[in-house]
């Protein structure tokens, strides 16, 4: 196929897959016939990976992720479902990479098409291709558009809730993104044919986020230590490229009476796109994922300066089908949290030891368990850490599974 050509589909069910030298992250959004998406539950990713008549399938590093279409499922009033690439690596273009896509019959796998955009240079996001009802039947038509901001800027420009970077302009407790239209034309049916895709210029820096209002909103680590309130979320973003390298998160605590000591256990539990448990990472099991996130072992007291246990993360060697990390303390003796003082967790620099977030948990429940922070990977690639400082009934890990999942 070529630029803005189109096909009619033989079948009711295809699967869009991309390939290209490096891996891509690929997604669906389902559009209504203003070209928006309903809601954010329209917008198919590894970590929302079905909806309505559309399904997002994860290569694994080793085979092209890929976007299923069931026409005979979808819903009423929605027209067209997009699909996008992004190369998996922050801050990637597609300066001297040939992404194809191929579209397949979804019941045999019979090559239907396939379709290589041309001249592609500062672009880090693309439409590829898109599955769009006329006249009551169901084409493909390669569409090629190039997009300078990632695939937050497609998101944002089919109407998704992009957290990261920010709300719209017009929120001013949160980081500022130009208007969509500024920077992005839309992607209007029928797409012309373009010989050279050209991306839309790049959006100029954004200015350094203020101060979120307590307990609200979102900022990044571009001003240094960030000091959250329960709830608070933290985008692990600095000078504009998100954080992917070795972090600690560090846990401590106090016992409240002194002289009586407090055996606390720090854990990690790490979850797929669906909530799915993977593994725990707790002092009976010290290194999970391949080593990607490793326990300094277990204190039995809690007495002494620093942080009591480390849990260090490499957030660049996690797989893929790890989206999601809770924090989680227990005690295994059956102590009640309101019998410790002063306990929190703080986010390190394993390089440098600077610390980049802190949460102090200010308010204690009679209770064994608590879920103490959340780091979760974003569809753009970074990560983000949230607060949690909710209190569970659960002297170990294996009893946070299930309430962590929920906190996700």
């Amino acid at each position: 196929m070529t630029p803005g050509s189109n096909i009619p589909l033989p079948t009711a069910r295809v699967t869009v897959d991309v390939a290209a030298p490096v891996r891509l992250d690929v997604s669906g959004l389902l559009l209504t016939a203003d070209g928006k998406v309903r809601s954010d539950d329209d917008f198919i990713f590894y970590n929302q990976p079905a909806g309505p008549g559309v399904t997002y399938r994860s290569g694994g590093g080793t085979a092209p992720d890929a976007i299923t279409v069931d026409t005979t499922a979808v819903p009423p009033g929605i027209e067209k479902i997009v699909v996008t690439a992004s190369p998996d690596a922050a801050g990637q273009t597609f300066q001297g990479i040939e992404p194809t896509a191929t579209l397949r019959s979804a019941d045999d796998n019979a090559v239907l098409a396939t379709f290589t955009p041309p001249s592609l240079g500062a672009e880090t996001a693309l439409v590829i291709v898109e599955i769009y009802l006329r006249n009551g039947a169901w084409k493909a038509r390669a569409v090629g558009q190039g997009y300078a901001d990632g695939l937050a800027g497609i998101a944002t420009d089919f109407g998704v809730t992009v957290e990261e970077p920010a709300a719209p302009a017009a929120a001013p407790a949160q980081p500022a993104t130009p208007p969509p239209a500024a920077v992005r034309p839309p992607v209007a049916p029928p797409a012309p044919p373009m010989s050279t895709p050209q991306a839309p210029p790049a959006p100029s820096a954004p200015p350094a986020p203020p101060a979120a209002a307590p307990g609200t909103g979102k900022i990044n680590l571009d001003k240094g230590r960030v000091s959250l309130q329960k709830n608070q979320t933290v985008s692990l973003m600095k000078g504009g490229r998100p954080l992917l390298s070795q972090v600690k998160m560090g846990l401590g605590w106090e016992p409240a009476y002194r002289g009586k000591d407090i055996d606390l256990d720090a854990s990690v539990i790490a979850y797929g796109p669906q909530r799915n448990h993977i593994d725990s990472c707790y002092f009976g099991k010290l290194q999970i994922v391949n080593g990607a996130i490793r326990h300094s072992g277990d204190n039995l007291t809690g007495e002494g300066g620093g942080d009591d246990e480390v849990i260090t993360v490499d957030l660049g060697r996690l797989p893929q089908d790890v989206s999601g990390l809770v924090f989680t303390v227990n005690s295994f003796t059956g102590q009640k949290f309101t019998e410790v003082a002063k306990a929190y967790c703080r986010l390190l620099d394993a390089t440098t030891g600077e610390e980049l977030v802190r949460f102090d948990l200010t308010s204690a429940e009679p209770q064994t368990g608590v879920m103490m922070a959340k780091l979760i990977r974003q569809f753009s690639g970074e990560w983000e850490m949230t607060a949690i400082g909710d209190f569970v009934k659960s002297r170990t890990v294996r009893g946070m599974v299930k309430p962590a999942a929920k906190a996700l």
